[in-house]
């Protein structure tokens, strides 16, 4: 089950049925994507920093302007980013 303050970014999904663990890319890839701090806050907490790299270099739904940020915010190279290629 998504957490409260976590549902509005998952406005497609069932809140109360949908595990986020079980679908990483998913919601790591959405919650970098629409998130807010308190958001990241629980991500961080959620899933592995490895985890959450692997997202950021593959996830080509990302926008570039959050694969932009999130690469810097990681240290990833920018022509290691799906999305922005």
């Amino acid at each position: 089950m998504i957490p409260e303050h976590l549902k509005p970014f998952f406005w497609d999904v069932n809140a109360e049925t949908f595990d986020p663990e079980a679908y990483p890319a998913y919601t790591i890839g959405r919650i970098l994507e629409f998130g807010n701090e308190e958001a990241v806050r629980w991500l961080k907490a959620t899933f592995g920093e490895d985890q959450i790299k692997e997202v950021i270099r593959t996830d080509q739904r990302l926008s570039p302007r959050s694969a932009s940020f999130w690469a810097l915010v990681y240290h990833i190279p920018p022509q290691d980013i799906a999305a922005l290629k």
